[in-house]
């Protein structure tokens, strides 16, 4: 699977289990990290935590992909899943709007918004 064919993946599962406002951010020009950032939205600490576990969980059963780290789910406010060559962020509303992580990494011309 490509990065590509992996982040619209993320993005289907995510949009799936109603996940608000997924964008992708294309920063493979950008960063040595990843190919891209996706982000997306939850509406409580309870549907941020849903929405990683049910990630993982279908990623692992479907595509046999783990992440290589999994940070801040426990808390549901920002959760953090590292598969490599997509890193997702899944944000409560409040956490987006404050670290606004879209900012930082577009240049009008990489970021995507996710629509089915």
């Amino acid at each position: 699977m490509t990065s590509k064919e992996k982040c619209l993946t993320i993005c289907k599962l995510l949009s799936d289990k109603k996940a608000g406002n997924i964008v992708y951010i294309d920063v493979a020009q950008k960063t040595s990290l990843c190919d891209y950032f996706l982000v997306c939205s939850g509406r409580s600490s309870t549907q941020v935590k849903a929405l990683a576990e049910n990630l993982e969980e279908k990623l692992k059963k479907d595509y046999d992909e783990t992440p290589r780290r999994v940070e801040g789910v426990r808390d549901g406010r920002w959760a953090v899943l590292d598969y490599a060559d997509v890193i997702v962020h899944i944000f409560n509303d409040e956490a987006r709007d404050f670290y606004n992580l879209e900012r930082l990494w577009e240049d009008g011309k990489n970021i995507v918004r996710y629509e089915d």
